[in-house]
């Protein structure tokens, strides 16, 4: 089937937004190559459990392919036609598993040394859309705080070295109640700008009390769905013949319901976007199901990319220490012993990366940074008035150094 082919009732299956969506936009999608279909339908499939950042880049997407002439369309996706696929490619359920198309898709297009006329493609349209579609402007400059070292007495060596030279580093900060202190900040702005999904805590052990304005996701919390998660892992690398590319599909396919959250969370209904928020973290994130400082910082990075929020606040917690790789998939060994120094080294580097991510939305040039060393004095701010590259040595609090940055 192609996709001038295309039917209504061939997303019966899909969820009802999902389902409304594609049939507004059917007469479009009969218009476009069987190459980049699939893509496009991998996203709305999942569009009743996406954030609302992600739902208005695909209402902009179709809302742009739609308005293109048949001239446009032509020159748009030209690349796109020209990619040769296989019959059993076209004959596929494409349209229901989209996702694993792709896989195929990409398979074959290495066997058959088109990847880089995909790829090649792929940009062009990208940069297309992305000139056809400006990004939104937060109404509220971002703000995002790490908090690292938890359980670290001491570490000799200088922290935060790679963000040093964006903001001003501070050396004598008062450490008491500075939890508290970050917490309630982020909640102050969830409650000034109360936009959904768009402030949130995330903490690599077990959450500390928080405003219920606060999107909040913790590793502690999922133990129960990190433990069913394990099991079907560790179940399916015993079977023979499973290989790593197999193992990604299975765990790509498993819904909240497949690990035991189909129950209401504490006599509430379910917040099912979140649901799959957290089961894609644990299924597509390399060792969030067992480092909880990878945990925190691929939570950070999906939230940030995602759901663009206008506050993120990321505690990170001690990992256990390594072990020998079956025993940590079948959850053996008893209770694991913890590595709070190595886990500050991690989360060090992770808290950079959240950085990093944050500047890569829209108006990152106003946004700004904290991070601070759980329960000692030093911590540094990055904002638009932040003098970079400094140093002071003189006693302040937390929420001093947050109004600097800020």
């Amino acid at each position: 089937m192609l996709p001038r082919d295309l039917k209504p009732e061939q997303f019966a299956e899909y969820p009802p937004e999902a389902r409304k969506l594609v049939t507004n936009y059917l007469g479009t999608l009969q218009q476009l190559p069987l190459s980049f279909v699939p893509s496009l339908l991998r996203e709305i499939i999942e569009y009743d459990f996406k954030f609302p950042a992600e739902r208005r880049a695909r209402d902009k997407e179709l809302k742009y392919i739609s308005s293109l002439s048949p001239p446009q369309l032509g020159e748009c996706f030209g690349e796109f036609e020209q990619i040769r696929l296989s019959p059993q490619l076209e004959k596929s359920d494409w349209t229901n598993a989209p996702a694993q198309f792709i896989e195929q898709l990409s398979a074959y297009l290495w066997t058959t040394h088109q990847i880089d006329a995909f790829r090649k493609a792929s940009n062009h349209y990208a940069e297309r859309l992305d000139a056809a579609t400006p990004p939104d402007h937060p109404p509220v400059p971002r703000l995002g705080i790490a908090v690292i070292g938890q359980g670290a007495d001491s570490y000799s060596e200088p922290l935060f070295r790679k963000l040093r030279v964006h903001g001003a580093y501070f050396s004598r900060v008062k450490p008491e109640n500075g939890l508290r202190l970050l917490l309630d900040a982020v909640a102050a702005r969830a409650k000034a700008h109360p936009i959904p999904y768009a402030h949130w805590y995330i903490d690599g052990g077990e959450a500390a009390e928080h405003d219920p304005a606060l999107t909040s996701v913790s590793y502690s919390a999922l133990g129960p769905l990190r433990t069913a998660l394990l099991r079907k892992v560790h179940s399916q690398i015993e079977r023979p013949g499973m290989g790593p590319e197999t193992l990604r599909t299975i765990l790509a396919q498993l819904h909240p319901s497949d690990l035991g959250m189909d129950s209401p969370a504490n006599g509430k209904p379910r917040d099912e976007v979140l649901d799959r928020f957290q089961v894609k973290v644990l299924t597509e994130g390399s060792g969030t199901q067992i480092f909880s400082t990878v945990f925190a910082q691929w939570a950070a990075r999906e939230a940030l990319r995602r759901a663009q929020p206008l506050t993120a606040l990321v505690r990170f917690a001690p990992r256990q220490r390594q072990r020998d790789m079956n025993e940590l998939l079948s959850g053996g060994g008893g209770r694991p012993e913890l590595d709070p120094l190595g886990s500050l080294v991690d989360a060090d580097m992770g808290a950079y990366y959240n950085w990093l991510n944050q500047q890569r939305l829209p108006s990152a040039e106003q946004s700004s940074f904290l991070v601070w060393f759980e329960d000692h004095n030093l911590a540094l701010a990055i904002g638009p008035s932040t003098p970079r590259g400094t140093e002071s040595n003189t006693p302040t609090d937390l929420g001093q150094v947050l109004s600097w940055a800020t």
